[in-house]
């Protein structure tokens, strides 16, 4: 059965800014992993979504080296050594992995994925706002 909930988040999804799918991306993320670390016995499952976290990381981390990236250097560096310690946590969690390991992971992508998601609404809310001030203006302007 298909969650209806969901359905209507992925489409929601498909003419958003490129910040809230890759928040979305990380939150989605962060509950497989979570699936993962509450289910310590299913090593091939955790192996497999450490790997997938490590793809989605690796992706963020070509974009955050190309030099046309648009992000500004401060963020861009500490999002770069970001994914340096997931680089290195995920090759610990693959050559050894336990379930445990998984929580630093959760939590980081909970956090970078409601944050993308907060850009995404905020700058939603202040074009909103300026929509409205535009409207303002051009009704004070016909007066």
């Amino acid at each position: 059965m298909k969650n209806p909930y969901a359905s209507q988040h992925k489409k929601s999804l498909e003419f958003a800014p490129p910040q809230a799918t890759e928040g979305w991306a990380l939150i989605e993320m962060a509950s497989r992993l979570e699936n993962a670390r509450n289910n310590p016995e299913n090593i091939d499952n955790i192996l497999n979504q450490s790997r997938l976290n490590w793809r989605i990381w690796t992706i963020f981390q070509a974009e955050l080296v190309d030099p046309e990236c648009q992000t500004p250097k401060e963020i861009r560096e500490n999002l770069l050594s970001l994914t340096n310690f997931i680089d290195k946590r995920s090759v610990d969690i693959i050559s050894n992995p336990e379930a445990s390991k998984l929580v630093v992971l959760i939590n980081i992508n909970r956090q970078v994925g409601a944050g993308l998601m907060e850009n995404k609404s905020s700058k939603d809310h202040n074009d909103q706002d300026q929509d409205h001030n535009d409207q303002d203006q051009n009704h004070n302007d016909k007066d």
